[in-house]
């Protein structure tokens, strides 16, 4: 009997994808691994969101950056070409009514290569020399896209857009961890960050237990079936000992035929 599919998405985006794995008749578990929050101080973010129209490209790290910043951005200004690095960030946008009919929006060519890496092989880097470009992210995050448009000529300003964090060990937390380590599942790893903290939690974990010395979380994790949708993450869970690997290149429909082969 197969067990559950443990989706880590932060919970905005685990939930539609839950209803299509539950679709496929198999239980679901919600466990999202980084939980977003509102800026402290919105101030930076709002200051230039109020002069879209002066960039002529604007790069959006994520949904979770999408969401953020249309809940202030009223209409998107003419003539500003949007980035976005995956399906789901373009999902987003059509929610909020951007869509390629009546704007223009970027994202790698090849969509099972979703990364900031192939954003930039599909972009008109040169056209970028000497204008402005704005990237919206979290607080923290990668800077080969910001490099890579700088190296360009561009001039850049990157905002954040949301604060994510590794939720608290709780003890209804520790609990669901111990449950689920007790089978095997296939878990959904959309992020490297999510993963590390999920290491970190499960030894944060194993100091709870009155054997810690006889009590390794982390072992039984590296013994469960992750399927990932970057190659990205694939090397950072196999730097963390994870053997038990899916890649599926990026994109919902490719995790649900992942996890139907699974069966």
């Amino acid at each position: 009997m197969a067990g559950a599919v443990v989706i880590t998405r932060p919970l905005a985006q685990a939930t539609p994808l839950a209803a299509r794995v539950a679709a496929l008749g198999r239980t679901v578990e919600i466990l999202p691994l980084l939980e977003i929050a509102p800026l402290a101080d919105p101030a930076p973010l709002l200051a230039a969101l109020a002069q879209l129209d002066q960039y002529v490209l604007v790069a959006f790290v994520s949904p979770n950056a999408i969401d953020a910043a249309f809940a202030y951005i009223k209409q998107w200004p003419a003539g500003v070409t949007l980035a976005v690095v995956g399906e789901g960030s373009r999902a987003a946008l059509a929610a909020h009514g951007v869509t390629p009919e009546r704007h223009t929006i970027v994202s790698p060519a090849d969509s099972a290569h979703s990364d900031s890496e192939h954003l930039l092989q599909t972009l008109d880097l040169d056209a970028l020399n000497g204008r402005r470009v704005l990237i919206i992210r979290g607080e923290s995050g990668r800077e080969l896209m910001g490099d890579g448009f700088r190296a360009a000529g561009a001039l850049v300003d990157i905002v954040p857009a949301y604060c994510r964090s590794v939720p608290a060990l709780t003890p209804q937390l520790a609990a669901t961890l111990r449950r689920l380590l007790a089978q095997q599942n296939d878990w959904i790893i959309t992020s490297s960050e999510a993963l590390r903290g999920l290491c970190g939690l499960l030894a944060n974990l194993d100091l709870q237990h009155p054997d810690a010395m006889q009590h390794n979380s982390v072992v039984a994790m590296q013994q469960q079936h992750l399927i990932v949708p970057h190659a990205r993450i694939a090397e950072t869970a196999n730097n963390l000992g994870f053997s038990k690997l899916t890649l599926t290149g990026s994109g919902d429909e490719r995790l649900l035929a992942a996890l139907q082969s699974c069966l």
